[in-house]
């Protein structure tokens, strides 16, 4: 089954900055460091690559700074295979950044999000109006609807901007996927353009105030979801798989597909974008669901983020696939 439009990812582009330490340093006081290391990161770009390197037409829109750290994100997508013609490069504000103090066994984090909030909601529905136009080989004021296309948003963006994105993608027809993280709620009307949400379970918690820990709460939590205006729910569960509501409201569960944890960075982004990959196949939510689970069941065994994201041909060789749809490539 060929794919029927394309994949359309509003978000975050982030250079993580890692270092160790020995223990944190008091105020004033300078500690030796090592084994500094460089990433590219951000929700919106992990998930880009992911759908891209499942062999979806991905298409990236967000914005990076003039600088050393913007080349390096930009030239990653593309080389991952994402179209980066609707990334901003903006001379008036830094690339997002995450800085990472790693020390014990644990880590702190200092997120500046510098040109990922430079964006308007206008900025990205045009955007989307072009990427339609171009699809349909037609004038742009002549548009139909993106049938067949899936549009993801996260909360690393600013939040206006993301729920007017939404609402514009949805009119235009695109299957809208939204993942609240790091954890956010939209607007109460922008939900209705929410074709589905993809938390985890803590996200799950702060939006919903129920933690899903076992069939009830799940259900439950997944209920609570919907009651905001969302179309269908899926909550990813680490290690415990993936939960949605079938037709009749029961629970279906997808577990986590056995693999050797070596770095669970990037798993829920990798699942969401092998998921919007396999919804452009026209396949169900919960065959979607099956697709980004073994997909992050490769993410998980590697180190890294963006690094770390398999091809789809790397998933079909761990799973003995001939082909993800069912058809040799």
């Amino acid at each position: 089954m060929a794919d029927r439009g394309i994949v359309a990812v509003f978000g975050s582009m982030n250079m993580d900055l890692s270092v160790a330490c020995e223990r944190m340093p008091r105020a004033g006081e300078t500690v030796g460091g090592s084994g500094f290391i460089t990433n590219a990161g951000g929700k919106g770009a992990n998930q880009a690559v992911a759908a891209a390197r499942m062999g979806a037409h991905t298409h990236m829109i967000g914005a990076v700074g003039c600088d050393a750290f913007g080349t390096s994100l930009v030239a990653g997508l593309q080389d991952a295979g994402v179209d980066c013609v609707f990334v901003a490069r903006r001379d008036d504000v830094e690339t997002g950044t995450a800085t990472i103090i790693r020390c014990e066994g644990d880590n702190r984090i200092v997120l500046s999000p510098g040109a990922n909030h430079a964006l308007s909601g206008e900025d990205v529905a045009c955007a989307l109006r072009y990427l339609v136009a171009d699809e349909l080989d037609a004038d742009i004021c002549d548009l139909a609807p993106a049938a067949g296309g899936v549009f993801i948003a996260q909360g690393e963006c600013d939040l206006m901007a993301t729920a007017a994105a939404l609402s514009c993608a949805h009119g235009l027809g695109f299957y809208t996927v939204f993942n609240p993280a790091p954890a956010c709620d939209l607007p109460a009307g922008a939900w209705p353009a929410v074709d589905l949400v993809c938390p985890n379970e803590t996200e799950c918690q702060v939006l919903t105030g129920i933690l899903p820990t076992d069939d009830a709460s799940c259900v439950a939590a997944l209920g609570a979801l919907l009651a905001k205006g969302a179309g269908a729910a899926v909550i990813t569960l680490g290690g415990s798989g993936a939960v949605t509501l079938g037709d009749d409201g029961g629970l279906l569960r997808m577990p986590a597909l056995s693999s050797e944890v070596v770095d669970t960075t990037a798993a829920g982004d990798t699942f969401i974008g092998a998921l919007a990959a396999a919804r452009l196949q026209g396949l169900p939510l919960f065959e979607c669901m099956a697709a980004g689970a073994r997909a992050s069941a490769v993410t998980v065994s590697r180190l890294g983020a963006q690094q770390s994201i398999p091809t789809r041909a790397e998933v079909e060789r761990k799973f003995g696939l001939d082909g993800l749809d069912g058809e040799a490539e």
